[in-house]
């Protein structure tokens, strides 16, 4: 499947045109960044390891009942999705506090939760990405009752499946966000799952393996998603 014209670049994607009116090809770069784009950088090898583990998670899920957007790897940096109907909304799941939910409510890092948490974002850079809920959804039209209750389902079913994946690797599912679009009338993951959008900790030592590395200036960032994918068994030659 060919590429043809760029439709849209993000930050670490960009987003093609197929031959396929109903496919896109997905473009993984090396770039990274972080807060919302204020701090970026080059790192080699990090396009071609994502593109990977996106493509071992999503066949994962997918094997598992969870609708995707994957097709297939088209090459060492290019994957062939679906195209959706993106909504413009974050679900976030946490099982150990990390990040923004320590700040927000004052708690320290690293509490395992006795419940996993939801949370819902807009999707948003221009404005940090804020907290929304299900009546602002439902106010500003961006999914319908049904959508919401559907994506909450079936981040909830990753979850499952992702917590049992990462932790016969020795790692523990921190904390995750998910996108999701509509095709064909059903409500489908998009975007990705790699180590740029959740969080991934050695169960033993709790050293960080995903993009606070990045983000904290911790170094090795390519590195430490390497060796989770190697943990997982994902190919990257």
């Amino acid at each position: 499947m060919e590429k043809a014209s760029e439709l849209y670049s993000g930050k670490a994607k960009s987003v093609y045109a197929s031959e396929d009116p109903d496919r896109l090809v997905l473009l993984f770069r090396d770039d990274t960044s972080a807060f919302d784009g204020e701090k970026t950088a080059k790192l080699a090898r990090k396009g071609m390891v994502n593109n990977r583990f996106n493509a071992f998670i999503m066949q994962t899920l997918e094997s598992a009942g969870v609708p995707t957007h994957f097709e297939a790897l088209l090459s060492d940096n290019e994957s062939l999705v679906k195209r959706l109907d993106m909504l413009p909304i974050e679900c976030v799941v946490r099982n150990i506090t990390a990040g923004s939910i320590c700040r927000r409510l004052g708690v320290a890092e690293g509490m395992e939760l006795e419940v996993p948490t939801f949370e819902l974002f807009l999707k948003n850079d221009a404005l940090h990405d804020p907290m929304i809920n299900d009546y602002h959804i439902r106010a500003f039209g961006w999914a319908t009752d049904e959508e919401v209750v559907r994506m909450k389902e079936l981040t909830f079913a990753v979850n499952d499946v992702l917590k049992r994946l990462f932790a016969d690797a020795g790692l523990l599912l921190v904390d995750y966000k998910l996108e999701f679009g509509r095709f064909e009338g059903r409500i489908v993951l998009g975007d990705e799952f790699t180590p740029d959008g959740c969080r991934l900790w050695d169960a033993g030592t709790r050293k960080k393996l995903d993009k606070d590395r990045f983000r904290q200036g911790l170094g090795d960032v390519v590195e430490a998603y390497e060796e989770v994918a190697t943990r997982l068994g994902v190919r990257l030659d």
